[in-house]
């Protein structure tokens, strides 16, 4: 089945400016994993394979996509698995938080190793789903980030790609946002994946 997200455009909401890439090449970075949440169609992708060119040591792009995508097909669109309705809702059930928490405990795994990871992810339970996140990232230097993109900006881009529900795009836009914390935000809306990734790059330490 199709996964939740899309590459788009972007720009920030934060106190940092955008920095040079010649900048970054020199920082020294301890951040170990940077969390994008945004909505489908926000643009989170394009923002993060922009990441992994402008930030100095090499970056894992992992997306809660490629999760979905190697689903089995017995939880694709099963009550206890992964479900899309008519509307573009997305309902998630036991099997599947299962394996998310394995996957998530993965992900920890790899950057307490040393890999530098970007996940690229969709909040489905505003702050219940960060805190769900945090508890598996503990103890690793972690950069939360916000996508945001309008809504109706978003359903265009979901037309336009044409493999998604319509109606996911617009119904998650500002859910997925709801009581999350972030140390950065950008807005796709405004600005391009390039300018966007930039202004991150400057949060990460």
């Amino acid at each position: 089945m199709a996964g939740w997200s899309q590459p788009g455009h972007g720009l920030l909401r934060g106190e940092r400016g955008a920095v040079t890439v010649a900048g970054l090449e020199e920082a020294n970075t301890s951040t170990q994993v940077i969390v994008l949440n945004g909505g489908s169609s926000s643009g989170k992708t394009g923002i993060a394979r922009c990441l992994q060119a402008v930030l100095p040591p090499p970056w894992i792009r992992l997306g809660v996509d490629d999760l979905v995508d190697a689903l089995p097909p017995s939880l694709d669109g099963s009550e206890s698995g992964v479900a899309v309705g008519r509307h573009g809702e997305v309902t998630v059930g036991d099997d599947f938080r299962r394996i998310e928490a394995a996957w998530m405990s993965g992900i920890a795994a790899m950057a307490t190793a040393g890999a530098r990871i970007i996940v690229d992810d969709v909040f489905l339970g505003g702050a219940a789903s960060q805190e769900r996140t945090r508890a598996h990232l503990a103890g690793l230097t972690v950069l939360w980030v916000g996508v945001r993109c309008a809504p109706e900006i978003a359903a265009g881009r979901e037309v336009a790609r044409g493999d998604r529900v319509s109606g996911m795009a617009a119904s998650q836009a500002a859910r997925v946002h709801e009581g999350v914390v972030y140390d950065v935000e950008v807005d796709t809306a405004h600005a391009e994946s390039l300018d966007c990734a930039r202004v991150i790059a400057a949060y990460v330490t």
